[in-house]
């Protein structure tokens, strides 16, 4: 249950239904903001359990302060304080309602935590709706770098927490497999071949790839084809070896994302959208161009520095200003292959009419320029039926000990993917990566990430969710294990100490903000609040310390003890769900 979105849902209809709209029409009602009134906690916890905007937001349509619609509003939650279980109401500022609730609707979070177990929180926000979240989607050439993980994780993460609330959710990773940089990567392996034949190749030509990882590969076309390869032009090795590159790239792509715990549902090769007498490109320019969406016209010059691949020169545009963009797109290059944007409509387009309404790309920094594009281009494509999301992932500066980490001879000149799980692990990895918005710079030291502190999140988490399982493990060595039976029917409203209503309160969180890490695409949500939980947890454990009756466990005090055992499983479910939707383990205990 959300406990905010719930009050609003009761507090509307008594503002509707009081005086304080009665002089209105139903016109000028019908204009107040009203689906813009929020609940929530308020910044500072001294000043309540429950904070409104209401009286703010409904000034300008009732023209009257807002102080005196706060204190109108006071009067009618006053009023109704029973039904609404509010123990006080107070008036903050130029208007802000605060209010503080009966202790039982804090009490009663427990029971709701222990009845629903890992589906609390959950919600059916999404009504079941197919959308597509397409992340990583980097290039075959190589191992995945440590920008890739960043997008890896967020992506799967937002993924999971849409399939949470509701969602009919599809990974999807795309192959950029049918472009220049396959011949390259192509190229670059028949050089690794002819070294694994015997042949002296000296420095890697400017242009190729120079990773060591394509060792194993010279190795293998090597055993397959012996020197045959060596007695064809390139025109005819070149396919072979282009196969067998992507075939090996993909497979050590998989390979590193399994580390990460990474899945997907779908992966969809580029050259496919032409492969086999099917081009799906030449489908969707047909589709545009009978809308009247494709021209032949020319392009101003870029402003800046001309890119190498400029022309000046009539060509066949996709009217992208049209929905927004800031100029039409070319979709044919001058010897009439399609650009990479053609490309790129092409598999949006394959999308939709897959049944996707809604898409999500998670694409790293340096793709900013694709977001006018893209948006104008699946809002064509769709006929504005459909929707394109795009979120953007900063890049990632790695440390040890302060100082910048050195480039990895594996990858040719970037941290792998795999270098940073090796070292720090899955777990760490994931939650650090989610422990900034997406589109801030993260800073990841290797060293910091591994420390035993509450300044390290993903150990001060993780710690707090092993407490939990300790605690139960001292209750049955101190009693049996029948404490721990039958936790959800004790009686919670024994509990009432501040420090433990405050634990009940920020249990209490956890559905507003799964809900809107959900509606915003931010996972970060989630692990910023489990840091908070455990802080608020780890407080209480220590508060213990000093002051004996809080401890959880009171060997004279069977009763005490079951309640407060109830409340420290309702905190590790709520740890165990929102470690889940981050693809984090919780420990039951740390070594």
């Amino acid at each position: 249950m959300n406990i905010y979105a719930d009050f609003a849902e009761k507090m509307l209809p008594l503002i509707k239904g009081s005086d304080l709209l009665s002089d209105l029409d139903a016109d000028a009602q019908a204009a107040l903001p009203l689906d813009r009134i929020v609940v929530e906690p308020p910044r500072d916890a001294t000043h309540g359990d429950l904070a409104t905007n209401a009286a703010l937001l409904l000034a300008k349509g009732l023209r009257r302060k807002p102080r005196d619609i706060a204190e109108a509003i006071t009067e009618l939650l006053t009023e109704h304080s029973d039904a609404l279980q509010v123990q006080s109401v107070s008036i903050a500022g130029p208007g802000f309602i605060n209010i503080t609730l009966q202790p039982v609707v804090w009490q009663s979070i427990v029971q709701d935590v222990l009845r629903n177990g890992m589906n609390f929180g959950r919600t059916d926000l999404g009504q079941g709706e197919k959308i597509n979240v397409e992340y990583v989607s980097a290039n075959p050439t190589g191992p995945m770098h440590v920008g890739h993980c960043r997008g890896a994780v967020f992506g799967d993460a937002l993924a999971t927490l849409l399939s949470y609330v509701g969602y009919d959710v599809t990974r999807e990773y795309y192959i950029n497999d049918a472009g220049a940089q396959v011949d390259v990567l192509a190229q670059s392996a028949y050089l690794r071949y002819r070294e694994a034949l015997g042949e002296v190749i000296g420095a890697i030509p400017e242009g190729l790839y120079p990773g060591e990882y394509l060792m194993a590969l010279g190795a293998q076309l090597k055993d397959q084809h012996g020197s045959s390869l060596l007695e064809m032009d390139e025109a005819e090795w070149l396919p072979i070896v282009k196969e067998a590159a992507i075939s090996a790239m993909l497979e050590l792509i998989r390979s590193d994302l399994d580390k990460l715990g990474v899945v997907h549902d779908v992966f969809f090769s580029e050259r496919s959208l032409t492969a086999d007498g099917d081009d799906r490109v030449a489908e969707m320019i047909a589709d545009l161009r009978e809308r009247d969406l494709i021209y032949l016209g020319t392009l101003p010059p870029p402003k800046g520095k001309l890119p190498d691949d400029w022309e000046d020169r009539e060509q066949t545009l996709f009217r992208s200003t049209r929905y927004g963009d800031d100029v039409d797109r070319a979709l044919l290059k001058s010897d009439g292959s399609y650009t990479y944007f053609a490309s790129d409509i092409a598999y949006h387009f394959d999308k939709y009419k897959r049944g996707f309404n809604r898409m999500v790309d998670v694409l790293g920094a340096d793709h900013q320029g694709y977001l006018k594009r893209m948006t104008a281009a699946v809002t064509a494509i769709s006929s504005e039926n459909a929707s394109l999301d795009i979120r953007f992932c900063q890049l990632v500066n790695l440390f040890r000990d302060g100082q910048p980490v050195k480039m990895s001879k594996r990858s040719g000149n970037l941290v792998t993917l795999a270098d940073v799980v090796d070292e720090v692990g899955r777990d760490v990895t994931r939650f650090i990566m989610l422990y900034r918005k997406n589109d801030a710079t993260l800073d990841f030291d290797f060293t910091k990430v591994l420390e035993q502190s509450k300044d390290n999140p993903v150990f001060y988490v993780q710690y707090a969710h092993a407490r939990t399982h300790s605690t139960f493990a001292q209750a049955i060595e101190v009693f049996d294990e029948k404490i721990v039976d039958g936790l959800e029917k004790v009686d919670i409203s024994i509990l009432d100490d501040a420090s433990e209503l405050a634990l009940m309160r920020k249990l209490a969180e956890y559905p507003r903000i799964v809900e809107a890490a959900a509606n915003f695409y931010e996972p970060h949500r989630i692990a910023f609040y489990l840091n908070d939980l455990a802080s608020a947890f780890h407080g209480h454990w220590n508060k213990g310390k000093d002051l004996p009756q809080l401890r959880f466990i009171k060997d004279d005090n069977e009763k005490l003890t079951r309640a407060r055992l109830a409340l420290v499983l309702a905190v590790q479910i709520v740890l165990r769900s929102g470690l889940g939707l981050l693809g984090v383990d919780a420990r039951e205990e740390l070594r």
